[in-house]
């Protein structure tokens, strides 16, 4: 290996320990605390060598988003392939995105801007709204069997995207006196009525 190979990998691995230590921060103190400092103390650099890699804190919340988008992406594929029926996919999809939610917290909120400020507002790549287009997709496909009007499509999807982020939202935010039972229950009755005002 070169000089110029060794140098790369060496780069790419301080740059993958920086958000490695960022995240973990992140889980044990929340986002809010997350500081540059602390990021050079936890790999053990200088802060220089954090600014070398990343221009600001802002740009390593930005690349863990993008890193949480592409897990959940991920989800969402895994869930929609189980089914091949879009209304059983529409519920299929939905159901891990709440599952994704909960069991990734600290990646929905930097990803949505749960309690702090959204990351890369205006930078977002494709998979940002992937769930929002494969709500489309199922409900386009829905309403096209059902012989009612495609154009409602965007709408509706778009109406049970915020329902259900909605009902996350709520559960993240006022956990202590909303029991987690009571918003899945919600969740899935609204799913349900949803399909079936289709």
């Amino acid at each position: 290996m070169g000089l110029h190979e060794r140098r790369q990998r060496e780069k790419e691995n301080i740059r993958t320990s920086i958000l490695d230590a960022a995240f973990s921060l992140a889980k044990t103190e929340g986002w809010a605390s997350l500081s540059m400092r602390k990021i050079a103390d936890a790999i053990e650099y200088s802060a220089p060598v954090v600014y070398d890699h990343f221009e600001n804190k802002e740009a390593i919340l930005y690349e863990i988003s993008l890193n949480g988008f592409n897990c959940l992406h991920i989800e969402l594929l895994k869930a929609q392939r189980e089914h091949d029926a879009p209304d059983e996919q529409l519920k299929a999809i939905v159901d891990a995105y709440w599952k994704f939610a909960f069991k990734n917290k600290e990646y929905y909120q930097l990803m949505f801007g749960l309690g702090m400020q959204c990351s890369g507002k205006g930078m977002m790549k494709e998979e940002f709204s992937s769930f929002q287009d494969m709500l489309y997709d199922c409900t386009y496909e829905i309403i096209k069997k059902n012989g009612s009007n495609p154009d409602n499509a965007c709408h509706m999807s778009h109406a049970l995207f915020s329902a259900v982020h909605g009902l996350i939202s709520i559960m993240m935010m006022r956990n202590d006196d909303i029991p987690s039972t009571m918003n899945k229950t919600t969740l899935d009755e609204t799913v349900s009525a949803f399909v079936k005002s289709l």
